[in-house]
């Protein structure tokens, strides 16, 4: 077994819930992509009677995280009433399958009959006036429906939103066949990533590195941050710089004149949730394949409540190559969610 330490990590989410995939700048770039996607068609004008003046894709894409807290200021009577009407909204953002499978299958593994995947089905078809062909119901209304689709798709294009890394005894990668399995004695579950632990500063992001960078610490404790985090902040902050964007908007004209070649999904549009967590379970794959597992190390949380986690290390090129892959599927995010809603409004 792992050595077995005892630390308090500087890292504050527990859950793949509780981060916000992609960031803030990474959901609105998904959603600026679409806004300027949608110019000028039905689906505009469809989505236009759903929305207050003034609010656009970009500007929505992080409700549904925003509801989550006090991130974005005080909630506003509509995020209330959202959330007493569904205490469980925290869930909506990610299934836990695990990394190794090759497709979503309901009622698998790691996920729920409110995970990402049915409450996009579900939202899906809330806006094109058939919610009971949904197995998930949490009761949407149309524009906390088209709410939850601006920010859901950005989340299922996040590989480890969706591809879960459960963990043996001994550190090991392994693949639950039951539920039962995962008893946090002889299978762990990883909480999307959030319980491996990037030691290495590079992968942290830049705000979190500088601050820890410029605050000497006592060198007996191990910081370190969570593989979820990297790839929900550093990965944009690396993809934005490659392409030379500074904002979100401008992030999605550069990638709207490169005239990206996104394959278009087939079928029932309510079917592509689970056309996109099967590509982003291929992704998820090289994410934690390309991490090699150490010790095992012991955490308290804002409880007082100890839980096991791991620090890990990245393959050498693993900024650069990820740094590729998180804007080709932010890139297809955007694409993805305009041409959601022109299949939903023609």
């Amino acid at each position: 077994m792992k050595k077995l330490g005892i630390v308090i990590s500087l890292c504050c989410a527990f859950a793949s819930g509780s981060a916000w995939a992609w960031g803030d700048q990474g959901h609105k770039a998904v959603g600026a992509i679409a806004d300027q996607l949608l110019k000028n068609s039905n689906a505009q004008k469809r989505m236009e009677a759903l929305l207050k003046p003034g609010e656009n894709l970009a500007q929505l894409s992080v409700w549904a995280d925003c509801v989550k807290g006090s991130y974005c200021g005080p909630q506003t009577p509509e995020m209330i009433e959202f959330t007493q009407a569904h205490p469980k909204h925290s869930e909506y953002h990610y299934t836990n399958v695990p990394f190794q499978n090759a497709a979503y299958q309901d009622g698998g593994v790691g996920t729920r009959d409110i995970d990402i995947v049915q409450t996009l089905k579900h939202a899906i078809a809330v806006l094109q006036g058939k919610p009971d062909e949904s197995p998930a119901k949490p009761g949407l209304t149309p524009r906390q429906a088209l709410i939850l689709i601006a920010h859901l798709v950005g989340d299922i294009h996040q590989p480890l939103h969706v591809g879960e890394a459960y963990l043996d005894q001994d550190g090991k990668y392994v693949a639950p066949q039951t539920r039962a399995q995962v008893d946090g004695i002889h299978v762990f579950n990883s909480q999307g990533g959030n319980l491996l632990l990037l030691e290495d500063a590079r992968y942290w992001p830049a705000r979190d590195a500088q601050t820890v960078a410029a605050t000497p610490t006592d060198k007996a404790k191990r910081e370190g941050r969570s593989l979820h985090v990297y790839w929900d902040v550093t990965v944009v902050e690396d993809a934005m710089r490659r392409i030379d964007a500074k904002s979100p908007e401008e992030f999605a004209r550069i990638a709207i004149g490169r005239e990206p070649n996104v394959a278009p999904d087939a079928g029932n549009p309510a079917g592509w949730p689970y056309q996109w967590a099967n590509e982003a379970l291929a992704v998820a794959k090289p994410a934690y394949h390309a991490t090699t597992v150490g010790d095992r190390v012991r955490q308290i949380n804002r409880r007082g409540e100890p839980y096991s986690a791991w620090f890990i290390t990245a393959a050498a090129d693993y900024k650069t190559a990820n740094a590729i892959v998180a804007e080709n599927q932010i890139v297809k995010g955007g694409y993805r969610l305009a041409a959601l809603l022109k299949a939903i409004w023609p």
